[in-house]
């Protein structure tokens, strides 16, 4: 890992955001060289802090997905703080905010607002319904962004309700296009010189990965459904080993099938009518898979495995996080990091992608609250230390 200068060193990124998409945003901007503030509440913080297991203090869920950042409390709902707002923007690149649309407009934060201060500024937006339609002002997190973008329908047995999505993986796909259109923009604004402001909506990053569902539906009428373990006509899913172990397949190509069908000693099955074509297998599935499960049930975890590496059988252990911190891969590629924390090294999940000249890098874990707002407002405004603790006092920081 190179300690030189990162793809993003001299971007600075003013983070209004909190719980999950917007600062995940921020940390990934953070870990390639972004200089990311984060305000936070004064007395309270962002309400991550107060969500899952925490240490001493220190919440594990909060030291992740704000680590590499500068955070300071700041409370926005006072013009004093809202000041310091437009005091901060004309030294940022980019502001992130996930406020319900139009409340940074009532404080005179909003796009228009900021823009006379940068015309250069790049504003990401993120809410669960977008900045505009009918639901614009409708409040929403993962759950609820998942089942109307359309993937908790897709969740689950084909005979039982849909199973809620875990984790909430639209927070995270919503961070991670908001840190893409970030940077998008940053390149046009280095083209152009001119800024722009993004809408990003969780129910559309969960919408936008339903694969073929939304053409299947829009050309041929097909609601697709639940397809529990299966993925259309393609044989595999989850299988139970005879000492209790569970490990998933999949053959999604005529090669990969004719592989599964000479491990499962049936070298005549890809003739077979029932299952020659793709068509076919999807209709006759689950008589296919019944020699799948008999197959497993009568092996070792250790021959199953065998059995599919013998036959370069795309497949994976069904892996808990201890299988995780003990896997010889996970170790090889360096996956799992330890990042300096005030209990001590964490182990966190390492920076990706992987860059081969400037890799991103973690300096430490999201901070305690408050801890920069000083370093903030002395070096970045400016300000006398009288200064500071008059808004101390007041509650503004």
């Amino acid at each position: 890992m190179t300690d030189g200068p990162l793809p993003l060193t001299g971007i600075r990124v003013l983070e209004l955001a909190q719980i999950v998409a917007g600062p995940f945003c921020g940390a990934l901007m953070a870990e390639f060289g972004a200089e990311v503030i984060k305000t936070e509440l004064p007395g309270k913080g962002d309400d991550l802090r107060r969500l899952g297991p925490t240490e001493d203090g220190l919440n594990y869920w909060y030291a992740v997905d704000n680590r590499g950042k500068k955070v300071m409390t700041l409370d926005l709902h006072t013009p004093k703080g809202q000041d310091i707002v437009r005091r901060l923007v004309p030294l940022c690149d980019v502001v992130l905010e996930n406020f319900r649309p139009g409340v940074l407009e009532t404080w005179g934060l909003g796009w228009e607002d900021l823009r006379k201060l940068r015309p250069s500024l790049v504003m990401a937006r993120i809410t669960a319904f977008g900045q505009t339609g009918p639901l614009r002002q409708g409040p929403g997190f993962a759950a609820i962004a998942s089942a109307f973008g359309g993937t908790w329908y897709l969740n689950g047995p084909a005979d039982r309700p849909p199973s809620r999505p875990t984790p909430v993986y639209p927070d995270y796909l919503t961070g991670l296009f908001t840190a893409f259109g970030v940077m998008a923009a940053l390149r046009h604004r280095d083209n152009t010189g001119e800024g722009q402001w993004i809408d990003a909506a969780l129910y559309e990053s969960a919408f936008r990965i339903l694969e073929y569902t939304p053409t299947f539906y829009g050309r041929q009428g097909v609601v697709r459904e639940r397809g529990g373990i299966q993925h259309s006509g393609w044989p595999g899913g989850a299988f139970a080993t005879s000492d209790k172990r569970w490990i998933v397949f999949t053959t999604p190509a005529q090669h990969l099938f004719e592989r599964l069908c000479l491990m499962l000693g049936e070298p005549d099955l890809p003739k077979d009518p029932r299952f020659a074509s793709h068509e076919g297998r999807a209709t006759n599935m689950a008589a296919l898979l019944a020699l799948v499960e008999a197959w497993f049930k009568a092996r070792l975890f250790d021959e199953a495995i065998e059995g599919l590496k013998r036959h370069d059988i795309p497949h994976s252990p069904i892996m808990s996080m201890a299988d995780i911190f003990a896997d010889p891969h996970y170790r090889a590629r360096q996956t799992i990091i330890e990042v300096p924390s005030k209990l001590g090294p964490l182990p966190q999940p390492a920076v990706i992608p992987r860059l081969s000249a400037t890799p991103g890098r973690v300096t430490h874990a999201g901070p305690p609250l408050g801890q920069h707002t000083d370093e903030v407002l002395e070096g970045l405004l400016a300000m006398l230390p009288e200064e500071i603790a008059a808004l101390r006092a007041a509650g503004v920081v």
